[in-house]
């Protein structure tokens, strides 16, 4: 059986956020950039329930690794 592949836009579902391609761009706009030594759980604009829910995708190197760490570069790399 092959894993599901998500999308930002899945991922921003998940999380409770606007999912839309203007939602997003708008998130990584006013949260970005991280600085390079702070990990995307870490992030202080996370709910404790968004953090976990990235920290434990990420250690589990679940179905939703890649596209959390796709946020990840976006998120460090913008402006």
């Amino acid at each position: 059986m092959e894993s599901p592949v998500h999308t930002l836009r899945n991922l921003f579902a998940q999380l409770g956020l606007p999912s839309d391609e203007a939602g997003i761009a708008r998130f990584i706009e006013i949260h970005g950039p991280l600085p390079d030594s702070m990990l995307l759980p870490d992030a202080p604009f996370w709910t404790p329930s968004q953090a976990g829910f990235l920290r434990e995708e990420i250690i589990g190197d679940a179905d939703w690794a890649q596209v959390i760490d796709e946020l990840n570069v976006n998120l460090h790399g913008s402006h």
